[in-house]
């Protein structure tokens, strides 16, 4: 549970699990979040082993991230996370984001 702690680590994975994504994408995909907190959570789950980054050494820089083996076996985990929100979005009151 502690790898998963912080705001935006869950989105990451869960934009990560259907393939390779470039930092754009990732950033264009997530609403909300700004470049910096996407490059902080990315360092993270790279140094917790749940994603790899990929440096093509191009010019202009093209890096792409996917999930690691550890990551790829939480996917399913997402899912299911996923469904349960869907089953108890409407049996708990709506959360204030203020």
């Amino acid at each position: 549970m502690t790898l998963l702690t912080g705001r935006w680590k869950i989105n990451v994975l869960w934009m990560l699990k259907n393939g390779v994504n470039r930092y754009g994408q990732l950033k264009n995909k997530i609403a909300g979040i700004s470049e910096k907190m996407l490059t902080e959570r990315l360092r993270e789950l790279e140094a917790e082993g749940l994603v790899i980054r990929k440096d093509l050494q191009t010019i202009p820089p093209h890096v792409e991230y996917e999930l690691s083996e550890a990551g790829r076996l939480l996917a399913p985990i997402l899912d299911q996370l996923s469904d349960w929100g869907d089953e108890v979005r409407f049996l708990v009151p709506a959360q204030s984001t203020n």
